[in-house]
């Protein structure tokens, strides 16, 4: 089952935006902590960002005044909005859904940053 589908990454140069996208699947989306994780090459996967059912957010500090996640529960749908984007960005991002039963991950989007 395809649970968790992102879109919007791409090719920026350094100080751009993008907004990623994830639409969830299912049937309880709103009670789920969702976050985005990204993995560099030879790196570990990390969080960036993530939101609780109730809206309360938490980030990487490298991400934090740059990155801002957001949710819309009556579309499914979490977003990433990464404004002034460094090279270091340089990932596949991942979203992530967590319930008290299961965890979900998506197949990612690739997100380049060029100097």
């Amino acid at each position: 089952q395809k649970q968790l589908v992102e879109s919007g990454g791409g090719l920026v140069q350094a100080g751009g935006s993008l907004r990623l996208s994830c639409t969830a699947s299912g049937s309880f989306f709103s009670i789920k902590t969702m976050g985005w994780f990204r993995q560099a090459p030879g790196k570990q996967r990390e969080l960036v960002a993530d939101i609780t059912s109730g809206g309360s957010t938490n980030y990487a500090d490298s991400v934090k005044g740059r990155f801002t996640i957001s949710r819309d529960n009556a579309k499914n749908t979490v977003y990433l909005q990464m404004n002034s984007l460094k090279p270091e960005d340089t990932a596949v991002y991942y979203c992530n859904s967590r319930g008290r039963l299961r965890t979900d991950w998506g197949q990612g989007t690739q997100v380049t940053v060029s100097s």
